[in-house]
């Protein structure tokens, strides 16, 4: 996940397992948009919600082995993110997914992403 999208789940009642799972469901094409350009959008629930009514997460994405949480908002909050944004975080994905193992190591190390669910 991102530096960004870290700060917003520590204001939330997400956790990282739940994350992992969402991951799962995502590689089993489980998802609830596809906003083009590498986003995906999925819905995760809160704990003691369900995912309709809860959050939003927007997820970079080549679909196979690289699932990074860049966005993520509650849908009481919000409907959705603007034509901007979408730009913005397209222009986010196409540079997370183009890093190779030794920049994503270098990233992880500088804090500008943090791995989770590498073990599952």
């Amino acid at each position: 996940m991102t530096r960004h999208f870290s700060r917003w789940l520590g204001k939330t009642d997400l956790s990282i397992d739940a994350l992992c799972r969402t991951v799962e469901e995502m590689e089993r094409g489980l998802i609830d948009a596809n906003l083009g350009g590498g986003i995906i959008k999925k819905r995760v629930a809160l704990p003691g919600r369900g995912k309709r009514g809860s959050t939003r997460t927007l997820v970079a994405t080549n679909s196979v082995n690289r699932w990074f949480f860049v966005f993520g908002f509650e849908k009481n909050d919000r409907d959705n993110i603007n034509a901007k944004e979408l730009s913005a975080l397209k222009a986010l994905a196409s540079d997370l997914l183009r890093l190779g193992v030794s920049e994503l190591s270098a990233a992880v190390a500088a804090k500008t992403v943090q791995e989770i669910c590498h073990e599952n």
